[in-house]
């Protein structure tokens, strides 16, 4: 599919580029993207919920003047508080000036209308990564290694732009199309922020992917990607996450002190290169872990394909089909982490005294 961006369907938002609008709900500092007066519904007809949260929802949305199909997210404005409208507003802006073959697209927003904000985005027909992956029947570490390198390499593009996402895991990884060699694309930018050389200190993340030093209340830039994609790539390989606790507390115990283990029935046919390269993403020193642009010149990527493909893993492959069920189990109550929630793990990780990392 690619982009599902016509001409015709973008006119418009190429009319208002430049165009400075009112302050929006008292929050006068922001530069905007793209806007769009009221009425949505004059260019496009609404259809089917592709999925949804507590203020949020996802649908289809078909420009009538084309018949163009893309996915608009549509945030209800009552209930939300000045920091998740400025996390709005940042993701706007952020999309906007990405330009990256594997970052979803975003085209037009719509802030005035009366009760929700919508943002008019790419329609990624082919859903979520995981679900092609795990629908596979045989899977190598060659094939979870080519995705591997999409991954990093977009994660290098945002770092480069500083621009740090925050929010990296399975749910936020889609394909463009239902074809075989369909687009990857990162999306779901909402805690996405431009650093300009500065360090943030908000608390926000998924449990399972967040760094640890967010745990801690240090300032942080770049490099909690880099701790979430290590995530990733573990979970690619190993069928399942490296830390993982029914209770939060002991959660993020575990991801403080860097506690995870490479266990031989899933990980003794997989390769030396590919776990030294996670032990770098994984590095609990923010300064010491691996860069996007470190980790692209990685010896793991370099290895033949021939040495990869050989390597099959299907003890992995049943174990992420199990996982991959069970996160969609959970979809529909998962909770992201913001600084409202669960404060009382917070605190209680980030006055624990430290202990030595898992070799």
């Amino acid at each position: 599919m690619g982009s599902s961006q016509s001409n015709e369907g973008n006119s418009d938002a190429a009319a208002l580029d430049g165009k400075q609008p009112d302050a929006f709900d008292g929050i006068s500092s922001l530069v905007f993207p793209t806007f769009e007066d009221h009425h949505i519904e004059k260019k496009y007809e609404l259809g089917a919920v592709l999925g949804a949260g507590a203020f949020a929802e996802v649908r289809l949305a078909t420009y009538k003047k084309t018949g163009t199909t893309y996915a608009v997210k549509c945030i209800k404005k009552q209930g939300l508080d000045e920091l998740t409208k400025a996390d709005l507003m940042d993701e706007v802006a952020v999309l906007r000036e990405m330009a990256h073959p594997n970052v979803v697209n975003v085209y037009q927003f719509y802030p005035r209308e009366k009760d929700h904000f919508y943002v008019i985005m790419e329609y990624m027909k082919g859903g979520e990564l995981f679900e092609r992956i795990v629908a596979k029947q045989v899977y190598t570490e060659k094939e979870a290694r080519a995705v591997c390198r999409v991954l990093l390499a977009t994660v290098r593009y945002l770092h480069d732009h500083d621009v740090v996402h925050r929010d990296l895991k399975p749910d936020n990884l889609l394909l463009t199309s239902d074809a075989d060699d369909a687009n990857i694309k990162l999306a779901d930018f909402g805690f996405a922020k431009k650093l300009d050389g500065q360090k943030l200190t908000q608390l926000c993340g998924t449990p399972n992917y967040i760094a640890p030093e967010i745990l801690l209340h240090e300032p942080y830039g770049v490099t909690v990607d880099m701790w979430s994609l290590g995530c990733i790539i573990y979970i690619l390989l190993g069928g399942y996450l490296p830390f993982v606790d029914d209770n939060q507390t002991r959660l993020f115990r575990k991801i403080r002190n860097g506690a995870y283990s490479f266990h031989p029935e899933y990980w003794s046919d997989i390769s030396d290169e590919a776990k030294d390269l996670i032990r770098g993403c994984l590095n609990v020193d923010a300064e010491k872990r691996l860069t996007a642009a470190q980790a692209m010149e990685h010896p793991w990527l370099a290895v033949s394909d021939d040495c990869l493909g050989g390597n099959c893993l299907d003890k992995s492959l049943e174990r992420l089909q199990l996982f991959n069920a069970r996160r969609k189990l959970r979809g529909a109550i998962r909770t992201v982490m913001t600084a409202r929630h669960c404060a009382r793990q917070w605190n209680a990780v980030a006055d624990d005294k430290p202990t030595a990392p898992a070799s």
